[in-house]
């Protein structure tokens, strides 16, 4: 087992930007991922299995909810904090990222944001510690990048909604306490239910064969008239603008995720240059090397240039939804082509379980596409500067 020897770039000293707590925040994370993350990460891949082990954990960083008030069990932090705590975890594995982000921006967010005071007393301070975990159901099989045309609905009976439908490609469902899902009502009405496991006719089979994200677990939400109690619909907000305003706060999160994906292959490729030798000297000594690592450190510090900014735009409540959609695509599209040329670096070293890269590139081939894909992203930062929605 190889020690974790990651060294963080910072090439614009941005650390000079972030305030004690944010430096305090973003290392304890950073030591908790070397210790507890790093050296049995690359097993739990290989077996395709989420290391359970890990929640509590991530509880304890802050990886659940870092940001919801302090009186529902959460830390109270802001928003460059959680972004930093993301980071920090991504650079171990974005599949347990995703698990830390969904439970914090698709979970906890709509329950403290759209859920009344009951509902956030009796779920939230347990999912901020992991002793529940949650999932969100958003994506159809028929419906991901238009989930308003979803056909997960609910009638009225009365005592109780009878829910119909069903979810996939949700991260956490298998072993899921909760999920809030998506739905229609009987008017077209999009609104947020909390379902509980256990429920008669919920079930959250699992999906198998994947090649990315192989240390998370993802799996589908079907709905086979469940009885849901009413007390369970999240109150205070409906329509589509509701799950989009949670995606607003998980992009946010892969925004600064990914560039601890892309800081960890950078790493990786750096020390590997220094060490290896071909033609009698350290292949980083030779130019096409060095272009490699220039435009990643390049691409690296404007990546972290642009979250942090949106962090504190973020922190005034003035990041809008296309500046989170910029952040996002720009970075894990950064954060891949760092991984590809990091790869071609180590040769076929790259290719291995020795090394993160490999397990890094394929994770971002399905973060490039979730919560929004690439070309989905690249429409809204169309629409915003034009006025013309393209995908209508």
């Amino acid at each position: 087992m190889k020690p974790d020897l990651f060294q963080s770039p910072d090439y614009y000293l941005l650390d000079d930007l972030l305030s004690e707590e944010h430096k305090l925040v973003r290392d304890a994370a950073r030591a908790w991922v070397k210790k507890e993350v790093s050296p049995i990460i690359e097993d739990f891949a290989q077996r395709a299995e989420f290391p359970k082990q890990i929640v509590k954990g991530l509880g304890e960083i802050g990886g659940f909810g870092p940001y919801i008030p302090v009186e529902y069990g959460g830390a109270g932090l802001d928003q460059i904090s959680y972004g930093l705590i993301m980071q920090e975890i991504e650079r171990g594995d974005s599949g347990v990222r995703s698990t830390s982000s969904v439970q914090s921006s698709l979970v906890m967010y709509p329950i403290w944001k759209y859920g009344n005071e009951e509902q956030r007393m009796k779920y939230l301070p347990k999912l901020a510690t992991g002793e529940m975990i949650g999932c969100f159901g958003l994506t159809e099989p028929n419906y991901g990048s238009d989930p308003g045309s979803m056909i997960t609905n609910y009638k009225d009976m009365g005592d109780h909604y009878l829910l119909n439908g069903a979810k996939m490609w949700i991260s956490n469902a298998p072993f899921a306490d909760i999920a809030v899902v998506w739905a229609k009502n009987e008017e077209g009405r999009i609104h947020g239910l909390i379902v509980e496991r256990g429920m008669e006719g919920f079930s959250t089979p699992e999906t198998h064969n994947k090649w990315s994200l192989r240390a998370s677990a993802t799996g589908e939400l079907i709905f086979d008239n469940v009885k849901v109690p009413k007390e369970n619909l999240l109150p205070n907000k409906s329509g589509l603008g509701a799950p989009l305003g949670c995606l607003d706060s998980a992009r946010y999160g892969i925004a600064w995720g990914a560039i601890g994906a892309a800081m960890d292959c950078y790493d990786t490729a750096l020390r590997y240059s220094q060490e290896r030798i071909q033609f009698d000297k350290p292949i980083g000594a030779t130019q096409l090397q060095q272009k490699k690592l220039a435009e990643m450190i390049t691409e690296i510090t404007k990546a972290q240039l642009l979250t942090w900014r949106l962090g504190v735009l973020r922190n005034e409540g003035r990041a809008t939804t296309a500046q989170i959609s910029m952040a996002k695509r720009n970075n894990v599209d950064m954060a891949l082509t760092i991984a590809r040329d990091a790869r071609q670096m180590l040769g076929g070293m790259g290719i291995t379980g020795e090394y993160s890269i490999m397990r890094h590139m394929m994770n971002l081939e399905s973060v490039v596409t979730y919560e929004g894909t690439h070309d989905i992203h690249l429409l809204i930062t169309g629409m915003d500067v034009t006025g013309f929605p393209a995908f209508k």
